[in-house]
């Protein structure tokens, strides 16, 4: 038989609060969250729209809004003329589903996003971009491995870190998230295994899932990475690639030290697993930490991938990033992408290898400024919300909370409620895990952070640390 809930029912379960705004997103959050507490069951048969909305003393339009928003996220199948069914959505694509679709949550404290604002640098950079501009219009236009004079950038940066570089070994791409995803697409096959962190970059895993690979993650422990359990996933799985984070690890913070970075690139080799290393926050310091290697310095016989980004240093507004890696692959990859896109654009460029003139000016604004927006967070935070536990990162961009309860998606549903877009920690893991983390990014600005954060403490007060019933619905047989 059928199982259904009534709009009795399903209005009693939902307790919407009638300052919610908008309401149809808030009915579908609500529901949304019942489904993923396991309290309202998939295949349960919602009722109409008239009846709920009669129920909840709403529009019908309201309740329209609010199902059509859960369909158009996967959580509601519909037939027409038969009604509509509780669901959940393919795991695969949960990564893209909820993270950075800001269009329409126009006006709401954009707290799920860990990048900053323009760095001071950027307007000069731009005039002077502007002014070498014309010369390059000369031509077609197309630099499918990037401009000469942003490669030549990019190379001597590497070569002043500790890892001489030529600049035929970098491709300039569309961003961090593209040169992901032209690596795994040229390093993994459906069934090839890949070993990721657990948290880590929700579109990393996005592009493993797109390949149709396999998921080993291993979690980082309070110390951080355990290379015995990441030694061991890689040849347990027989990994083709494994992505990791050492440079201010994105959302935890922590830094690798020589000797796991050595060890990591010493197990790739043994296992013939490449290593793909994101360094987007590795020019991002916040206070004085032990020097450390780039990984790339340990690998000597092109087994290391190393991908950098301009927007977390300089603004995210600047889609530039770049693969460094053997010539031959270079090659490859600029070929692969050939099949999607020709090149990135030439300003952007121009004004990247500009910024690279001043990196160390800018490096020194985003410590000053970054860091004091760190402190600050942190105080607010044992203030205000002492039961939740984070350790404060010496870089990067965010504070990773642990909750005093497994209720990030229920939070971040809240406070979307309450204006606020959150990152819960399931959006970092695998398989619906770290329920029980949060990221806060520092990156935004101090008036940003003192608006969001009484917006999170109310949402938590209201419903997204537990304090909802725990009864479970016994749908009408």
């Amino acid at each position: 038989m059928e199982r259904h809930v009534s709009a009795r029912q399903l209005a009693g379960l939902v307790r919407l609060d009638p300052a919610d705004r908008p309401y149809y997103r808030a009915l579908a959050q609500g529901v949304r969250t019942l489904v993923l507490d396991g309290r309202l069951a998939v295949r349960v048969r919602l009722p109409a729209e008239r009846h709920l909305a009669a129920a909840l003393g709403i529009s019908r339009t309201t309740v329209t809004a609010a199902y059509d928003r859960l369909r158009e996220q996967g959580y509601l199948d519909s037939r027409q003329g038969a009604g509509s069914w509780t669901a959940l959505p393919d795991p695969a694509t949960l990564g893209a589903e909820n993270p950075w679709l800001a269009a329409e949550d126009e006006g709401m404290l954009p707290m799920h996003s860990a990048a900053p604002a323009a760095t001071a640098q950027l307007p000069r950079a731009m005039a002077l971009a502007a002014e070498d501009h014309p010369r390059y219009a000369l031509g077609i236009g197309y630099h499918p491995m990037g401009l000469q004079v942003l490669r030549e950038a990019v190379a001597a940066r590497y070569t002043a870190r500790g890892v001489a570089t030529r600049p035929e070994q970098i491709l300039v791409t569309a961003g961090a998230q593209h040169a992901i995803h032209l690596v795994t697409n040229l390093l993994l096959r459906r069934g090839d295994a890949a070993v990721v962190e657990s948290p880590t970059y929700p579109h990393a895993l996005d592009s493993v899932r797109s390949r149709g690979a396999r998921l080993a993650s291993v979690g980082l422990t309070a110390g951080g990475w355990n290379l015995d359990l990441i030694v061991a996933a890689m040849k347990q799985s027989a990994a083709t690639m494994a992505y990791h984070i050492p440079d201010f690890h994105n959302p935890t913070g922590r830094l690798m030290d020589d000797a796991g970075r050595a060890a990591l690139v010493d197990a790739a080799r043994r296992n013939g697993t490449v290593l793909v290393i994101d360094e987007s926050w590795a020019e991002l310091a916040l206070q004085d930490v032990p020097q450390v290697t780039p990984t790339a310095v340990f690998d000597t016989g092109g087994n290391v991938i190393t991908i950098g980004s301009a927007s977390k240093l300089w603004w995210g507004g600047l889609r530039i990033g770049w693969i460094r890696t053997t010539a031959t692959l270079v090659r490859k990859l600029a070929a692969l992408r050939a099949s999607v896109e020709i090149a990135s654009p030439v300003f952007e460029q121009l004004v990247v290898a500009r910024l690279f003139e001043h990196i160390e000016e800018t490096r020194a604004e985003r410590r000053r400024t970054l860091s004091a927006s760190r402190d600050a967070m942190a105080a607010a935070l044992r203030a205000e919300l002492p039961s939740w536990s984070f350790e404060t990162p010496a870089g990067g961009g965010s504070l990773w909370i642990r909750l005093d309860t497994p209720s990030a998606t229920a939070l971040t549903d809240a406070a979307a409620c309450h204006g606020v877009r959150l990152a819960p920690g399931p959006w970092f893991g695998v398989d619906g895990t770290l329920e029980s983390h949060l990221r806060l990014p520092f990156t935004q600005s101090p008036q940003v952070l003192a608006a969001a954060l009484p917006r999170i403490v109310a949402a938590r007060t209201r419903g997204g640390h537990g304090s909802r019933p725990a009864e479970s619905l016994t749908p009408v047989l």
